[in-house]
């Protein structure tokens, strides 16, 4: 994905990185899902499950960053808890919608297979980080084939000593056994996988998993 508003693979010479996430989704549910987790919040839902579990393992006053962050909300709800959070995504309909929900939150469309810290800094981002989170299944709307690729981008912004946290559903192509098998391609040692991001123990059979790397 360029840093603009033009998919990757169309006029940018990044078709091979080209997320499945422009193929699985029309234009129209792109814009809908930018509305998806607002609508949540309104009547009630707890949206912010994520954000807590990386709260949790931070010292006040770190730096996040929110990887694949749609419209920003797991890097909102850290901002708004006094550390120091930005947001990439691929998809500028989604990073769009997201400036004009958190005026305040630092975002920029970047596809996380050209993560880097040189590049974050360009767009006004910090360029390395305590802690960077993909929640919400990136890892299976990322180009495929790309994902070794993904998590080689975010060891380059990750702090020396740093976490690196990956949510998604366990029936895919992509498993966590190849996550793992990426992960330590990148020298990254797993520390926790639980079944839910409210910390339930990992089972054989979970239909999720939340796995957490240190760098």
């Amino acid at each position: 994905m360029s840093d603009g508003s033009t998919p990757a693979g169309e006029s940018t010479g990044e078709a091979a990185t080209r997320p499945r996430w422009f193929d699985e989704r029309t234009p129209q549910e792109r814009a809908g899902y930018a509305q998806y987790f607002r609508t949540l919040e309104a009547r009630g839902d707890d949206v912010d499950g994520e954000a807590r579990f990386v709260h949790a393992m931070l010292p006040r006053g770190a730096t996040v960053l929110d990887a694949g962050c749609g419209v920003g909300r797991v890097a909102a709800a850290l901002a708004g808890w006094g550390h120091t959070a930005a947001g990439v995504d691929a998809d500028p309909v989604l990073v769009e919608a997201g400036r004009g929900f958190y005026p305040d939150l630092p975002l920029a469309t970047v596809d996380l297979c050209h993560l880097a810290p040189a590049r974050l800094e360009s767009l006004g981002l910090p360029s390395a980080y305590d802690v960077v989170v993909a929640a919400g299944n990136v890892m299976l709307f990322v180009a495929a084939g790309t994902e070794g690729e993904v998590l080689a981008g975010v060891a380059r912004v990750l702090k020396p000593g740093g976490r690196a946290v990956f949510g998604f559903r366990t029936d895919a192509a992509y498993t966590h056994d190849d996550l793992d098998r990426d992960a330590a391609s990148v020298g990254w040692t797993r520390e926790h996988r639980f079944a839910t991001w409210q910390l339930d123990a990992w089972r054989d059979g979970a239909d999720w998993a939340v796995s957490v790397y240190r760098g």
